[in-house]
């Protein structure tokens, strides 16, 4: 038996008539660049997140990049982060023109640790952008208590967490504005490049429409210089089919989660897996284990047809494109 780390077959597969007729219609139309589609999409991932507004992008990293710009965050700000997530949230900081302030994670959740996230504010910072790892989300409650106390933006990086909760409110809905990323491996995928952003804030909604199309308010009135940074309809389309089995799928996610959980304990009690923390809903974008011979562990997996990746073998502060940032190992 082959166990590969993903298989997107099973989603496909079970509807596959259903993705050959929105293919056939959206051909028929011929409105692929913010059809119809889109809209509809924006306006149901906003109400499952329990937004008022959605605005679809071409990523989750434009996503992030797109809020930071209409929050009015550029060069000489300093937008607090996670110094633990993929290396795109740090670049859609350093497109915006600010500088990423990197904080160390709470060694349990692997998520931002609010005790160090006050220790680096400063006079420049602007924002607080938490990263939701792995499909568990960070701790709200004190990160919003710092953000208040200083008048600080709060942004989710949400691209792991679709359908997670914090106290019984939706990922993406904490904070002021909420990034998705839809890259096929998420819990909500589609079959290329996407992401959203979610708010309440109209002023906000609004300029990210305008951000994303060239700047444009209408069509060639263009407002100020924007990003071609637009959901395309087939990729809408595809998610709005496959955000009716979202929940269901997460389900089954924590469901095999618990299994694994429950099965290491007692044959593997050095591993340590996964903790679900208080009043959360941890929607298991990945099972991540610790374990000290890592390296023999995933060699010996491998021999039994079961394959593994390491998240993120080298971090992003490390990498050559940040060396400037100046962070020690």
């Amino acid at each position: 038996m082959q166990i590969p780390w993903m298989d997107f077959s099973y989603q496909f597969n079970g509807q596959k008539q259903v993705y050959w007729r929105l293919i056939q219609q959206l051909n028929r139309r011929g409105d692929f660049i913010l059809g119809k589609e889109v809209a509809h999409f924006e306006k149901e991932f906003a109400e499952y997140c329990g937004a008022r507004y959605g605005i679809g992008v071409n990523s989750g990293t434009d996503a992030i990049w797109l809020s930071l710009v209409a929050l009015g965050i550029g060069p000489g700000d300093e937008v607090i982060t996670s110094s633990f997530t993929y290396i795109a949230t740090a670049i859609a900081i350093a497109l915006s023109g600010a500088k990423p302030v990197l904080v160390d994670i709470d060694p349990v959740s692997y998520n931002l640790n609010p005790r160090q996230v006050a220790d680096v504010i400063t006079g420049q910072t602007k924002a607080i952008l938490p990263v939701h790892l792995y499909g568990q989300t960070a701790e709200m409650s004190e990160l919003k208590t710092l953000a208040k106390r200083h008048k600080l933006w709060i942004i989710e990086d949400a691209a792991q967490a679709h359908g997670a909760e914090y106290q019984n409110h939706k990922a993406g809905n904490l904070g002021d504005v909420g990034c998705f990323s839809f890259y096929p491996t998420k819990n909500l995928g589609c079959w290329g490049d996407g992401g959203m952003v979610v708010t309440n804030l109209k002023p906000i909604a609004e300029q990210l429409r305008v951000l994303r199309d060239h700047g444009r308010k209408e069509k060639y009135l263009n407002l100020v210089p924007g990003q071609n940074s637009r959901l395309d309809t087939l990729q809408a389309a595809i998610l709005r089919v496959k955000l009716k089995s979202l929940d269901r799928w997460n389900r089954k996610r924590k469901q095999l989660a618990h299994y694994y959980t429950r099965q290491l304990r007692k044959r593997a009690p050095d591993v340590i897996t996964p903790l679900e923390q208080a009043g959360r809903d941890h929607v298991y974008h990945l099972y991540v284990i610790r374990v000290k011979n890592r390296d023999q562990v995933q060699r010996e997996l491998a021999l039994c047809g079961v394959q593994t990746v390491v998240n993120y073998p080298k971090p992003y502060y490390l990498q050559p494109a940040f060396q400037y940032l100046d962070y020690a190992k």
